[in-house]
């Protein structure tokens, strides 16, 4: 239910959207004009990627980012057509058909509603700091990379315009910050470019623009058990690299925002875009970390409208004022994808005073994430690769922590170890070799009042060391367990290794 507040008649009257607000509305706009523009050789180059037509991935940048602003999580995050979402659904146009790619987009939205609604987001928590750092860097030097081609083998006309760009990006804010410093690049170079008809690589060269919008339809295959033991493995994949790129760039804007957002709703509602998207003949798509930053970083946007905005905004680009986009430089762009770069990346995780104070296995799953990401050209495996190290690192370094002292009666009828630590398969490991079986007395008593039992493998370790003393005649007490680490006990132990 939204805010109210009370009338003068007393009755409860609705807040005004923030949105609606002239300052707000004017910041939004702009911002989506923005990101509008450069989702236009973003989602021509992903439909080469695809091998589809331009059009295709147009349609799916406008689908995917007017559908995710009604039904995403994330206010003002851009999703649409991505590189990562070709990647893996290429292999259905090539080797099938271009109807059986939109029929694994559809059921690929199917996937991730599912996995939504199953809670695959709380996944989320257990992604380190040091991952998302480098998920953030290895994003920035692949926009970066990406810029590469658009400045290889060009005219040379090409590098003073990029840098005239930059120029304009960095200084014209400290004039004002009523217009977006990446539209008046844009803007500016491409007057300068058609008003001295300087020949330079433009938006019209990546692709032909679409002249109507996109007609629904069902896509052309036969709907049988067959198609859809063919299409499932692209679609899961699809699900779940999209699921996984939006769930973290949702959490970096959240971060720079520092507000928070329903991770749940998001992948539901990245299942939806995709399955309205692949209906209208879209490529599907997933959030873009590029244009997102654009949007909330370098253009300040906020809310949903900016996202509504980006997509309806490209599509008018493309079919009202096609000719006059077509002539946009793409030097332009390219500046505006640098300062994104140098915006996303985070410069004080590489400084070296902050490289002397983090411990070194921070740094190495921070260094494994971006080397992943940067050589696979792939967010998720980087983010997968990176979490799994970091979960490694720390069992390794939790595992040590676990300690047993013994201490024996006066009288040498009674030994008591003294056990501290966390107990899991790392840990519970090395405990069996940390008791004298033939030297201890008759009587053992393990105090796990400063321990904590987490896993089978800890119990098994406790009947092991039981067992050997039993062979030798002498009796095990356990002591000090707290509930979870008695429930446990209590109901694994002697199911594992077989004693009674």
């Amino acid at each position: 239910m939204p805010p109210s507040v009370l009338s003068p008649a007393g009755r409860p009257r609705p807040v005004r959207p923030s949105w609606l607000s002239p300052k707000v509305f004017r910041t939004e706009a702009l911002a989506g004009l923005v990101v509008g523009l450069a989702l236009i050789p973003e989602a021509i180059s992903f439909s080469i990627i695809a091998g589809v037509d331009p059009a295709v991935g147009l349609f799916a940048a406008f689908t995917m980012a007017v559908v995710i602003s009604f039904v995403g999580g994330r206010p003002a995050m851009i999703s649409a057509a991505t590189g990562a979402v070709a990647l893996v659904i290429a292999p259905l146009n090539r080797e099938h058909g271009f109807g059986y790619l939109v029929a694994g987009v559809i059921l690929g939205g199917v996937f991730q509603i599912v996995l939504g609604a199953l809670g695959v987001a709380r996944l989320m928590r257990f992604v380190p700091r040091s991952v998302m750092v480098g998920f953030v860097n290895a994003l920035a030097i692949l926009v970066f990379l990406g810029q590469v081609p658009e400045v290889s083998d060009v005219p040379w006309p090409v590098y003073p315009l990029v840098v005239g760009g930059l120029l304009l990006m960095v200084f014209f804010p400290r004039i004002t910050r009523a217009v977006p410093a990446p539209l008046v690049s844009i803007v500016v170079l491409t007057v300068i470019t058609v008003a001295a008809g300087i020949a330079v690589p433009t938006v019209g060269d990546k692709g032909e623009l679409p002249s109507s919008l996109p007609v629904p339809g069902l896509p052309d295959v036969p709907f049988t058990l067959d198609t859809l033991t063919t299409i499932a493995p692209y679609a899961l994949a699809m699900a779940l690299v999209g699921l996984m790129e939006s769930l973290m760039t949702a959490k970096l804007v959240d971060e720079i925002t520092d507000t928070r957002s329903s991770k749940t709703r998001e992948s539901i509602g990245q299942g939806i875009a995709n399955i309205v998207t692949g209906f209208f003949g879209g490529m599907g798509g997933c959030a873009m970390i590029g244009q997102t930053m654009i949007n909330v970083k370098v253009s300040g946007a906020r809310t949903r409208l900016s996202t509504f905005l980006a997509g309806v905004f490209l599509m008018v680009l493309c079919i009202v004022f096609g000719p006059l986009v077509s002539r946009i430089p793409m030097a332009a762009l390219v500046a505006v994808m640098v300062m994104v770069c140098f915006a996303t990346f985070d410069w004080h995780s590489v400084a070296p005073r902050t490289l002397r104070r983090m411990p070194a296995g921070e740094i190495t799953v921070m260094v494994i994430t971006v080397v992943c990401v940067v050589t696979t050209e792939n967010l998720a495996v980087g983010v997968v690769v990176g979490s799994v190290t970091a979960m490694i690192i720390f069992a390794r370094r939790v595992a040590h922590l676990a300690d047993v002292t013994a201490v024996t009666d006066q009288d040498g009828g009674r030994v008591v170890y003294s056990v501290t630590g966390e107990l899991f398969f790392a840990s519970s490991n090395d405990l069996v070799g940390r008791f004298d079986y033939a030297g201890d007395p008759a009587r053992v008593v393990i105090d796990l009042a400063a321990a904590h039992i987490w896993d089978a493998s800890a119990v098994a370790s406790l009947d092991a060391i039981t067992t050997k003393y039993e062979q030798r005649g002498k009796s095990v007490e356990i002591t000090g367990l707290n509930e979870g680490s008695a429930r446990l006990h209590r109901s694994l132990s002697g199911e594992l290794t077989g004693s009674p």
